[in-house]
């Protein structure tokens, strides 16, 4: 954890200009998104760290919402002028004069947790970026602080804007520095450059960030003169972030589950998820064939078929089945379960198995899967599915710690993605599961001949 003095004077700011004229960089680009959701622990990093992109979205007619997580009222803890209660009312209007400077028309909610206390309160951030992402037309930008900033309440709030927006479809997520600029030396930088993105600021919105930060009397100009009254954002360090380009980083790109992870959870578990004592899976796996919209198949394709207990029903209603999984150990127990299949040990999306298949099944992979391996995967499927097939999906519902993202996330980037609307999608607390069909399927009733 990097620790550091915000009154000592730290990096100059001159030293990161060098630095920052020999950074390759892609531009940020506001075109095609139609809200920004800014993540802000106190009163003011909005400003710091995203002010010109709050000013650049007013003027495209995007809106925004900041969501302020505290009021900011420790900014002075050993003011002898000024107690907690009487900074956060002065932070709050400051706040309000603030945004309404960068954008007239942006809309903001407080979660008023406690300043510093985000570790403490976490849950109730993760709920706060949740419903604003509800409540926000797709596409989305989420900016928020980085990860590695070096403030605790910074450090949370960036962990929690990767873990919320991870594979939510029309989600996109930036990550601003605040003291960073502060304490890192460019020299040796511990920012991560080589996925940077910038935001040039015209003179006439640098101007509006300018006056922003400067509705922050308590945190830009001494409380008084006493000592522990000092300004916060002094001219150097706002000198960091009044340069006419604002910087951002995407962040590391996510990691579908690896094969090690699959491994040793059947060496630990050789039975995997308990496919057939369990109820719940039992239950599922009887509303998914139930789903099925022919009553056979010529030939289906199961990706993550795990021990076989699914493929095994499926070689009931199937020609030929074809079963994978990234593991080889639960491989073996689905060759005897169902001695009928062909299974091939594969990490989906990049290991494809040739072939056409008007069935292909995928329960509980999805969320195992990085947003790029699953567009991979649904593109895949597309690509080799005949015209009257169809993809059945199934997903669990609630948090597994070894995911990527959410049975809801997957569910809702397939409809994104796939062309035509579901067959079937049923929803109900535990598990979400949608049947996507190729052009040449019609409803059961229609195939047959029941109606015209």
């Amino acid at each position: 954890m990097v620790t550091f003095d915000h009154r000592e004077p730290g990096t100059a700011p001159e030293a990161w200009t060098t630095f920052l004229d020999a950074v390759p960089t892609t531009p940020v680009d506001l075109d095609g998104i139609r809200s920004v959701v800014v993540l802000a622990p106190h009163p003011d990093d909005e400003t710091l760290g995203a002010g010109g992109l709050i000013a650049r979205a007013s003027d495209a007619g995007v809106p925004v919402h900041v969501l302020l997580l505290t009021r900011g009222e420790r900014s002075h803890p050993d003011s002898p002028t000024t107690t907690a209660p009487e900074l956060a009312a002065v932070r709050d209007a400051e706040f309000t004069q603030a945004l309404a400077t960068l954008h007239a028309g942006a809309t903001s909610s407080s979660v008023g947790i406690p300043d510093g206390g985000t570790r403490e309160h976490r849950d109730e951030v993760v709920d706060a970026l949740q419903r604003a992402l509800d409540d926000a037309e797709r596409p989305t930008l989420v900016v928020a602080p980085w990860r590695g900033d070096g403030h605790r309440d910074h450090r949370i709030t960036g962990e929690v804007a990767e873990e919320v927006t991870a594979g939510a479809a029309g989600v996109s997520l930036l990550t601003y520095p605040i003291w960073a600029w502060h304490w890192d030396d460019p020299s040796a930088s511990a920012q991560p450059w080589t996925r940077v993105r910038d935001l040039r600021l015209p003179d006439a919105v640098r101007a509006r960030k300018r006056a922003a930060l400067d509705a922050y009397a308590s945190q830009i100009r001494p409380l008084s003169p006493a000592a522990g009254d000092e300004a916060i954002v002094d001219d150097r360090h706002a000198a960091h972030h009044l340069r006419s380009t604002e910087w951002f980083f995407e962040p590391e790109p996510t990691a579908s589950r690896s094969r090690e992870s699959f491994d040793a959870h059947y060496e630990r578990k050789p039975e995997g998820w308990d496919f057939e004592g369990s109820w719940y899976e039992r239950r599922k796996r009887a509303v998914t064939l139930a789903a099925l919209p022919r009553e056979r198949y010529r030939s289906a394709l199961e990706l993550g078929c795990a021990t076989g207990v699914l493929t095994a029903a499926l070689a009931e209603r199937t020609d030929a089945v074809l079963g994978t999984d990234i593991s080889a150990a639960p491989l073996a127990q689905a060759a005897v379960r169902a001695p009928g299949a062909r299974f091939v040990q594969a990490s989906l999306p990049a290991e494809w198995p040739s072939g056409r298949w008007d069935l292909v099944v995928m329960s509980e992979v999805g969320y195992y899967l990085s947003p790029a391996d699953l567009d991979e995967t649904i593109d895949r499927v597309l690509a080799s599915l005949d015209d009257d097939g169809v993809l059945v999906a199934c997903h669990w519902r609630h948090p597994d710690d070894e995911a990527v993202s959410s049975g809801d996330a997957v569910d809702a980037r397939l409809a994104e993605r796939w062309p035509r609307p579901a067959l079937v999608r049923h929803v109900e607390p535990d598990f979400v599961l949608s049947v996507l069909p190729g052009p040449g399927v019609v409803s059961v009733a229609r195939a047959e001949g029941l109606v015209r």
